[in-house]
């Protein structure tokens, strides 16, 4: 059922819980879309939505904000990553909020997680097979430029998903959906700017002259993939879950209170248009 459709997830960092709420409801009502592509955040919420965990996104972001090693400064010097990204993809799936991996890969879903080439600039994709390590491709992906060091996957160097495609819709069309219920982490009318630190980027790659160019376009890309799912809104391609009300959260939001509440407007965002969502993937 929903062949042709596809879910396609934006990242965002900590506003990624905006999205752990709109996948709650969806598993609450038992809508599991056929196709699900994904880059950083968006990514990380696919893993659960798959292995069919409700409430699991929400408790390892929310419930795990405060714990010394989930952001901060401190993990630049232990790992040369804001983000604890061993407490995050070890610790936390392995151990302290075991995700279920069986059920991961029994789902008959096709995951896909969107990475950037470091080497090209260029977007790649990996899909869920069983050969492939979707915990390692997922923390690639959720890898920031400055913020991360470079992961390898076969040896090839990767960063964040969201630099080359943030908003993998065409790559979704691509793979063969009509259709595609596009969550965003940004409320309509946003338009991202270009990179006030830009010079950055080329001496901390001066290596990756092609990374270096996805960085400085990224805005361009970003704000041209905006346009294109506003087409595909109005005739009919696109059904877009976006935040209503005023963003109160930032990519590195660590207020409880805060966080919750945006996961209770993707919630509830999502619960008001149900629906009109499921009458619009019938026809």
């Amino acid at each position: 059922m929903w062949n042709g459709i596809g879910l396609v997830l934006e990242g965002g960092g900590m506003r990624g819980v905006y999205t752990a709420g709109v996948l709650d409801l969806f598993m609450e009502r038992d809508l599991y879309v056929p196709y699900v592509i994904g880059v950083s955040a968006g990514a990380c919420n696919a893993l659960s939505y798959l292995s069919r965990q409700i409430g699991r996104n929400r408790k390892v972001t929310i419930d795990y904000v405060d714990h010394p090693r989930y952001l901060g400064i401190r993990n630049l010097v232990r790992e040369k990553s804001l983000f604890g990204m061993k407490l995050i993809f070890e610790d936390i799936p392995l151990r302290l909020e075991p995700f279920d991996f069986d059920a991961f890969h029994r789902s008959p879903q096709t995951f896909v997680a969107g990475v950037t080439d470091c080497v090209s600039g260029a977007p790649a994709y990996f899909r869920n097979t069983p050969q492939r390590d979707m915990l390692a491709v997922v923390r690639a992906s959720s890898s920031l430029p400055f913020l991360s060091p470079i992961q390898y996957i076969d040896g090839r160097p990767y960063l964040d998903g969201g630099i080359a495609d943030p908003i993998p819709v065409k790559q979704s069309a691509a793979d063969g959906n009509r259709k595609h219920i596009v969550v965003l982490t940004r409320n309509r009318g946003y338009r991202k700017e270009p990179a006030r630190m830009a010079w950055l980027a080329k001496v901390r790659y001066a290596k990756s002259p092609g990374l270096v160019r996805a960085l400085e376009n990224r805005h361009e890309v970003y704000n041209r993939t905006l346009d294109e799912i506003s087409r595909m809104e109005a005739s009919g391609e696109a059904f877009v879950i976006r935040p209503v009300e005023p963003l109160q959260v930032g990519r590195y939001e660590k207020n409880r209170d805060k966080l919750q509440a945006l996961y209770e407007q993707g919630y509830r965002d999502a619960a008001r248009r149900f629906e009109e969502m499921l009458q619009w993937m019938r026809t």
